[in-house]
């Protein structure tokens, strides 16, 4: 028998119909010109899921949980997994003809490169993505499945939210590649409110802050240990799910002073940091507005990366006035000194330029469009899908990313 190319892994709980259309999906010829195996993880359903895709799907191979391990059961796919190459799907994602067969040719064409996100489309038009440009979302992403083996693969501890950065952040600080491609595409039929739940609540707390705890060395720890917690708040505040943030909370402090000593010597390089989180670039990008006379900036979106643009605005001698954010806007609320404020009051500021503080790629190029036609001053989306701004040339060499955090650790320690 020829070993399959690629293996797609999905993982589901009591979706039963829902997995049987995916799975038809999949079948189709457009899909992947190759050989591929398909792998289904059943969560303990107890609506006959794994018997109707045996019954169904002869070729499909089916491995029945005894307990749910959430969207986090890909792992004991892995395991199974054949192909040189493995695409982790949602039960409800499928990609679009031809992204399949371009995204082998993405790593076949750059041998660094350990995992591939795609593009991902929602039933209502919009686009979903990641907080951070270089790291992907689980229900459209493909690896190296020696780069997956080699970083010990998805955490299955996670069961929710999370795991993907906690994923991104191995293969990342391991030397591999990490990108999201715009040619690359899933679909993806989740409803609107499928993550407003208290339990996604609850994982997504716990696990960012576990996140955290295994990666991050000092003062970044503390910072965003403090950002997220406050942010993951706010959150939940407006959810009405403050009892599951606590609890969440909660047990990513104790969870987390496990993790902590469990990954002492996996912490993230200075480069692999940069990486991900971008805080020399986005200092580059502030230094070279001072430069051309920008001197008062309004940042625009409390983004989860929000401190890299407040942490560079502030190197870089620029008064921040206000973060503005509808969202999160509310009397009296502020980011550490700042005011939060609604964008309606953007112009009464008197900026020089507004800075979207967002490195979520869909999400900045949103918020620039939004803006655009509600402010007279130049807009920045330095992380924007739609590159509105050329990039920035700056080093990543690991000499100055060394030198560039200590300059970091001075100014916030």
């Amino acid at each position: 028998m020829n070993e399959p190319q690629l293996s797609f892994i999905l993982a589901s709980h009591n979706r039963r119909e829902i997995v049987l259309k995916t799975l038809r999906r999949l079948e189709s010829e457009e899909t992947f010109s190759g050989l591929s195996e398909t792998i289904v993880v059943d969560n303990a359903s107890a609506d006959g899921t794994a018997r109707a895709v045996r019954e169904r799907f002869e070729e499909v191979t089916v491995l029945a949980l005894r307990r749910n391990l959430g969207s986090c059961a890909k792992a004991m796919g892995v395991q199974r997994a054949r192909g040189r190459y493995i695409v982790f799907l949602d039960d409800d994602s499928y990609p679009r003809g031809g992204s399949v067969d371009r995204m082998i040719e993405r790593f076949e064409s750059a041998k660094e490169l350990g995992a591939s996100g795609f593009t991902v489309h929602l039933p209502d038009g919009r686009r979903e993505c990641s907080a951070f440009p270089n790291v992907f979302v689980g229900c459209g992403v493909g690896f190296r499945a020696e780069a997956l083996h080699a970083v010990g693969g998805l955490d299955a501890g996670f069961f929710m939210q999370g795991e993907e950065f906690d994923l991104s952040f191995r293969l990342v600080n391991a030397g591999w590649g990490v990108r999201v491609f715009e040619d690359l595409h899933v679909e993806h039929l989740k409803t609107p409110r499928a993550r407003l739940s208290a339990r996604t609540t609850y994982y997504d707390t716990r696990n960012n802050l576990l996140v955290v705890e295994r990666y991050l060395t000092e003062p970044y720890r503390s910072i965003y240990r403090a950002d997220w917690v406050r942010r993951y708040g706010w959150l939940a505040a407006a959810n009405s799910h403050r009892v599951a943030f606590a609890r969440g909370a909660a047990a990513g402090r104790v969870m987390g002073l496990r993790e902590r000593r469990r990954f002492a010597g996996r912490r993230l390089r200075p480069a692999a940091f940069e990486t991900l989180f971008r805080l020399y670039e986005v200092r580059s990008r502030m230094a070279e507005l001072r430069r051309t006379g920008v001197r008062r900036v309004v940042l625009a979106d409390m983004g989860k990366n929000v401190f890299a643009f407040y942490q560079g605005a502030r190197e870089c001698g620029l008064s921040v006035p206000a973060i503005a954010d509808d969202r999160f806007a509310l009397s009296g609320r502020r980011y550490r000194e700042i005011p939060i404020v609604p964008t309606g009051e953007i112009a009464s500021l008197n900026p020089d330029a507004l800075v979207v503080s967002n490195t979520a790629p869909v999400h900045a190029e949103t918020t620039r469009a939004r803006l655009a036609t509600a402010v007279s001053v130049p807009i920045h989306s330095w992380f924007d899908a739609g590159g509105n701004d050329p990039p920035n040339e700056f080093s990543s060499s690991d000499d100055s990313l060394s030198s560039e955090n200590r300059c970091f650790q001075s100014a916030v320690g």
